[in-house]
């Protein structure tokens, strides 16, 4: 925990999102709840583009503020963080930075995968070998991806939290058995980072992508790529810019060089008003204890499904705990219908295919719950 003050309690941390009262959100693994904090920077951002015309400094230093707080926030050296602007570009950064000439060019994903990440690996068909682990349940077990990861895998790509249901995969003996064969590993923590605990040095990833869009309580545009060994890359990575420049004022447009840490993934100028808002929502985070704070989101999420249960849904919730996310999933004939129906009671919710998935934070609460239960019981209980 990196903050100078004691940690929010949750009661209080919901204090900075005045509008949850009267809207709860159970939306957040799709897009975060609004913050004053968030609100009130984006109108200094714009303000600011009157009190100076071209403020490149400024900007700069927004950058490198949201590298710092990234490197806090994953438990990395700030100088192993790429900012980019998305998970897709940051899987095509990695997956184009490593040799697939020789013995390994296997990839090993799963079902479990966000088409964000996923469509890129299975567009280097030419280079690379996609090997899928099938089965939405079946990814969450270890022993169904120990199977396909050898001596020819060179990266093994697994979610810390699966955007489908919310569910979590047995990440730690996937990364410790791809080491044991000598692959790398990167990790989407899109889905987990900002409300489960976690700590890329501690997982031992060689790659792990996130971004603020969701639970780190942001707008999109932005992510960070933590890459654990900055200077032994196999290739360059085949996009770059010039701040992907050891000295990017330089102004040079034929000396590509690349610096030995995390910009070397860089490109062209970052997403200003993104990287506004990323600080933003690292800061808000940063007011909570993860840990304490996540106690308080698994009570919830078990006291919901058992609710829904109760009232005769169907969920897509594992029975061992071990493998539960932030979120119960509702399986429903049209997820998208109920969930306009739903927010025609102000509650947001995230339907994916099949599933209405509804998410927590640290900022719900019992009264959240008992208001979508309540609404779920007027729209009809298990057959709506």
């Amino acid at each position: 925990m990196h903050t100078t003050a004691a940690p929010l309690s949750p009661a209080q941390f919901r204090g900075l999102f005045p509008a949850l009262d009267s809207a709860p959100h159970f939306a957040s693994c799709s897009q975060g709840a609004l913050s004053d904090h968030l609100a009130h920077t984006m109108q200094r951002m714009t303000a600011s583009l009157i009190d100076a015309q071209a403020p490149w400094g400024e900007w700069v230093g927004k950058v490198e503020e949201y590298r710092t707080l990234s490197g806090r926030m994953l438990d990395v050296d700030s100088e192993n963080v790429a900012v980019l602007s998305c998970a897709s570009e940051a899987a095509f950064q990695v997956v184009s930075s490593l040799d697939w000439s020789g013995a390994r060019r296997r990839l090993v994903t799963s079902d479990l995968e966000f088409p964000s990440v996923g469509n890129v690996w299975r567009a280097q068909h030419d280079t690379i070998e996609v090997v899928n682990v099938p089965g939405i349940e079946a990814a969450l077990h270890a022993d169904s991806w120990i199977k396909l990861i050898d001596e020819r895998t060179k990266l093994v790509s697994i979610p810390l939290v699966s955007y489908i249901n919310g569910t979590r995969p047995e990440i730690e003996r996937v990364i410790a058995h791809a080491h044991s064969v000598g692959a790398l590993v990167f990790v989407d923590a899109y889905q987990g980072a900002g409300v489960v605990p976690f700590s890329a040095t501690e997982l031992g990833c060689d790659f792990l992508v996130t971004g603020n869009l969701k639970y780190l309580l942001g707008l999109p545009g932005i992510a960070m790529l933590y890459v654990r060994d900055c200077v032994n890359v196999e290739r360059a990575a085949a996009l770059t810019g010039w701040f992907g420049r050891v000295n990017p004022f330089a102004f040079d447009a034929a000396g590509v060089d690349y610096p030995e840490n995390a910009r070397r993934f860089e490109m062209g100028t970052h997403p200003i008003p993104s990287a506004y808002a990323g600080v933003a929502g690292l800061e808000t985070v940063a007011k909570i204890d993860l840990t304490q704070a996540w106690g308080h989101i698994e009570a919830l999420r078990d006291r919901l499904a058992a609710e829904l249960t109760a009232q005769g849904h169907v969920l897509d919730f594992p029975a061992d705990a071990a493998h539960r996310g932030p979120e119960v999933a509702i399986v429903a004939a049209d997820p998208d219908a109920l969930a306009v129906r739903l927010a025609e009671h102000r509650i947001g919710t995230s339907p994916r295919g099949e599933r209405l998935r509804l998410s927590f934070h640290a900022y719900s609460n019992d009264r959240d719950v008992d208001a979508l239960v309540r609404a779920l019981a007027e729209l009809g209980g298990g057959a709506a």
